[in-house]
């Protein structure tokens, strides 16, 4: 996978995960994407797709981002991931404050950015 595909994939994760968050919770998001992917060895796009894991992916019919500036917003911070140091402590889970999921009992919180709670295994 190229870089600019990474960084597509990237992108979009925060756009559609997070592009209402300030600026700190969608840098979060995009470090747990990259996380992720290099926990698991896999892609960006690998993680992004993979089933179940971003609620975007499988509730939406359109991956297409409907606001321009919200979405050029989510790629100048995806850029920023890719090239800053992981300040969520290795976070590789997060969910809005609003839902509570079985999974986060055994996770180790790590910090909340926004209105999303970050954790990792």
């Amino acid at each position: 996978m190229s870089f600019l595909e990474g960084l597509l994939w990237l992108t979009l994760n925060v756009y559609h995960e997070a592009r209402s968050e300030p600026q700190i919770g969608q840098l979060a998001v995009a470090h747990v994407t990259l996380n992720r992917a290099m926990d698991k060895n896999k892609s960006v796009e690998q993680i992004v797709q993979a089933p179940k894991q971003f609620s975007w992916t499988f509730q939406k019919d359109s991956y297409f981002p409907t606001e321009p500036d919200a979405f050029v917003s989510s790629m100048e911070t995806a850029m920023t991931a890719m090239i800053t140091s992981d300040f969520t402590k290795g976070a590789t889970f997060y969910h809005r404050t609003d839902v509570h999921p079985k999974w986060a009992g055994t996770k180790t919180f790590v910090a909340q950015y926004g209105k999303h709670k970050f954790y990792r295994n």
